[in-house]
């Protein structure tokens, strides 16, 4: 089964995890700055636990996904310069603690390394397929936001996801339902996390 057809098979999680509220906030401008900052900050956290899931992914990776992958990894590697440089900006501490979702993010991707390389590429897909629809429903965000918001919609991270959906076609999952919604129900309450902390 193509992982594409997860999205169809799961809508109500699927919407769940890429319409959230803290999204729509983001799109008209309604969201607390504070928010928006603990959302930034906990997502560098969590770049950084992808960064190292997804190198460890590599390593036992099939060959015709490891470009994908490489390339995505030289990409994260980007990403946490591009939070530094927003953090300084924003007098943001990016050494705060993990906050309960973002540790708990954090646990599942290490389960994952243990899981088979299916699953794992299934997973990541996921990962960044729901980021990147998440976003581009966030378009093209309140003038404060916008930048952000089109950080993570550029073309080139939709070929990103284009190229993590063949690879993850290639290695199938032996149960890629309960990994994408499992994936799905982290991605909410990652969302809900920086409206939570703001309340």
């Amino acid at each position: 089964m193509p992982v594409a057809e997860l999205l169809s098979r799961h809508p109500d999680a699927w919407r769940g995890a890429t319409r959230h509220p803290f999204l729509d906030a983001v799109r008209n401008g309604t969201v607390p700055v504070a928010a928006f900052d603990t959302w930034l900050v906990q997502d560098s956290r969590f770049v950084s636990d992808l960064l190292a899931f997804q190198a460890r992914l590599l390593a036992r990776a099939p060959r015709p996904a490891q470009a994908v992958l490489a390339g995505g990894l030289v990409a994260l590697v980007d990403e946490l310069a591009w939070f530094e440089e927003q953090a300084a900006v924003r007098g943001l501490d990016l050494g705060v603690a993990a906050l309960p979702a973002t540790a708990a993010y954090a646990g599942l991707l290490e389960r994952l390394d243990a899981a088979d390389v299916g699953t794992a590429l299934t997973a990541l897909w996921t990962v960044e397929r729901t980021y990147l629809d998440a976003w581009s429903a966030a378009l093209p965000g309140a003038p404060e936001y916008r930048e952000f918001v089109e950080h993570w919609t550029q073309p080139g991270f939709a070929d990103y996801v284009a190229g993590l959906e063949a690879a993850a076609d290639g290695t199938p999952a032996p149960d890629p339902d309960g990994t994408f919604t499992e994936v799905l129900a982290a991605e909410a309450a990652f969302w809900a996390m920086a409206l939570e902390a703001a309340a």
